[in-house]
């Protein structure tokens, strides 16, 4: 049985200011016009389009599954996003929409988003969206148990998690914004990665605020650590408050340096933004034609 030792949270202090000095050293970086485009591409493949309402219905998914599959039907040149997201219930809807065409379908689960519910009922709820047809599993730490420093609960969840997710990919959110401090999500970041989380993720997109270009690059530099550490590589996906592309940009920046190029593909970095995809759709066209498209030229969904 995997366990936590004391040993394994002995992860050293975060230098905020460098950190953040950092980050805002990448911002900087200038991005030529052929790079600009191919790396605009890339943001689009390594989208997850969400849809996590109250209101959610069937046709809504559908539609969204349908932009995820070609999300600029006009160009063949756009790749697919890599997956939509969405609540257990409707995991049988999208799994059917996108059925043979290379998106995933990933499901919220264990008591999304607050995470405050029993743990056999949270391994139920991913045991029937597994069943359903979700590939990936979006899970929430108990960031109470975290902030009072029960991490050995929080470690014993995921790795249960883990296990009912079989086949299925993990990705483990922890809802950075309520972690408040770097060194609360460095020390969080290193559970996520020792209980054997595949991705692991900034937020829900329900708390402000939500992905962080410091917080995104000290995610990158724990599974850096993790995989010179070990050897294996996980995914890191930023989730929440990201609107344009040149913010998504930025972000792969922050990957290319921070991890190198093995992680610029959809199965080592995500976006979960469905907000930026039309702002990137925009940019696309822009490089295409010179001009500028209206929003109302694209999709809503």
């Amino acid at each position: 049985m995997t366990t936590l030792s004391n040993a394994a949270l002995r992860v050293p202090p975060v230098d905020a200011v460098a950190l953040e000095t950092r980050c805002a050293d990448l911002a900087t970086r200038s991005i030529k016009q052929g790079a600009k485009v191919a790396g605009l591409a890339m943001a689009v493949a390594m989208m997850d389009l969400t849809t996590l309402e109250g209101m959610d219905t069937p046709g809504k998914v559908r539609r969204l599954c349908k932009k995820a599959i070609r999300p600029l039907p006009t160009r063949r040149d756009v790749p697919s996003c890599a997956a939509v997201c969405v609540y257990p219930d409707l995991v049988p809807v999208a799994a059917e929409a996108v059925r043979g065409t290379g998106v995933q379908v990933a499901s919220v689960a264990t008591g999304f988003p607050s995470g405050r519910t029993d743990r056999r009922l949270k391994l139920r709820e991913v045991e029937r969206a597994v069943r359903a047809g979700a590939t990936e599993i979006d899970m929430v730490i108990d960031r109470g148990a975290f902030l009072c420093g029960r991490y050995g609960q929080v470690f014993d969840e995921i790795v249960a998690v883990k296990d009912a997710c079989g086949d299925a990919h993990l990705k483990v959110i922890l809802e950075t914004g309520e972690l408040s401090t770097y060194d609360n999500v460095r020390l969080a970041s290193r559970i996520a990665l020792l209980a054997g989380a595949d991705f692991i993720k900034t937020s829900t997109g329900k708390v402000s605020p939500a992905s962080t270009r410091p917080v995104v690059l000290l995610m990158l530099e724990a599974v850096r650590d993790h995989y010179l550490e070990t050897g294996v590589m996980v995914g890191v996906k930023a989730a929440g408050g990201i609107r344009s592309a040149k913010d998504a940009l930025r972000y792969l920046v922050l990957v290319a340096e921070t991890c190198g190029d093995r992680w610029l593909e959809p199965r080592w970095f995500r976006f979960g933004a469905s907000s930026l995809l039309n702002d990137v759709l925009m940019q696309l066209e822009k490089q295409r034609t010179g001009r500028y498209q209206r929003p109302t030229d694209f999709s809503s969904d």
